[in-house]
């Protein structure tokens, strides 16, 4: 006779074993991808810290490091100054941050809660725009900016980014439907106004999609380069940074600036890990403590 429970446990052993082997093989290939994934930035601090000089060389670790390729750039501002840069991406930034966010979540929120006459044709409309690519219209932005005359300003960047933010709305108003109406009609009978439900209620219960639409309205201002290229033209102390590291790259540049343009990489990343370990902590207390019963 065959010994039912003997055969039950090489089953379950050999199903253990299996197991074991296919989470150690995705534990490889995920080691792999990290590798992969987190090599280039290492490679951009090494090379960040290099004090030879030139854009290529035929080994991966410098052979002497130097912290003169930051200092450099605090110091030696005459062709770059990339103090001012930085700072003006930092106030762009912000100030496009607050504005778009605050009209992305209010339009979520109308779209989500209110119901009108022209709410599925504004909808649509609004879908369909947000599908064109922004940089089709930045030469009719750029004259209809000359002729105000905040061309070449950093007014005008905050115009641009935050102006068309609103079409964005989907992935908020998603997230305003999944929380309750019972708790709008609840204070709506208590008295409340649709502005305190708003701001009282909802957005309290929202942190998740706050973090995630500050996080990518910060995020865009930071790192554009088209826009800023066309508004700014030669308006060389009101650049942004990405624009201003890339003239770093030019042909006549590189080989004596490429050192710098990696330290001015690495200092841009700086704010964005801030701010995404900062707002870190509000996604995942919204996560984990965000249901509400009804």
């Amino acid at each position: 006779m065959i010994d039912k429970n003997k055969s039950n446990k090489n089953i379950k052993t050999g199903y253990g074993m299996r197991t074991k082997i296919a989470n150690a093989i995705i534990y490889v290939i995920l080691t792999v991808l990290a590798l992969i994934w987190i090599f280039p930035l290492v490679w951009l601090i090494l090379q960040s810290f290099r004090a030879e000089k030139g854009a290529y060389t035929t080994y991966i670790l410098p052979k002497n490091y130097t912290f003169n390729n930051y200092i450099k750039l605090f110091t030696e501002t005459d062709l770059f100054n990339y103090p001012r840069w930085f700072m003006n991406t930092l106030v762009v930034a912000i100030f496009t941050c607050i504005l778009s966010t605050l009209m992305i979540l209010g339009t979520s929120y109308t779209f989500s809660r209110l119901r009108f006459k022209s709410r599925k044709p504004m909808m649509n409309v609004a879908l369909i725009l947000g599908m064109f690519p922004g940089f089709m219209s930045m030469t009719a932005v750029y004259h209809i900016l000359k002729s105000l005359q905040l061309d070449q300003s950093l007014i005008a960047l905050v115009i641009v980014y935050s102006g068309g933010s609103a079409l964005g709305f989907m992935i908020s108003k998603g997230f305003f439907d999944t929380i309750p109406k019972a708790l709008d009609e609840a204070a709506t009978i208590d008295g409340a106004t649709k502005s305190q439900i708003f701001w009282k209620i909802t957005l309290p219960l929202s942190k998740p999609i706050i973090t995630y639409t500050v996080l990518t309205s910060f995020l865009a201002p930071w790192v554009d380069f088209i826009f800023v290229s066309v508004i700014m033209k030669d308006n060389y102390q009101n650049y942004t940074i990405a624009l201003g590291l890339y003239q770093m790259l030019t042909r006549e540049n590189v080989n004596a600036y490429f050192t710098q343009f990696c330290a001015g990489a690495v200092l841009v990343a700086i704010p964005i890990t801030i701010l995404f370990i900062y707002m870190q902590k509000y996604y995942v207390e919204g996560i984990t403590g965000g249901s509400v019963k009804g």
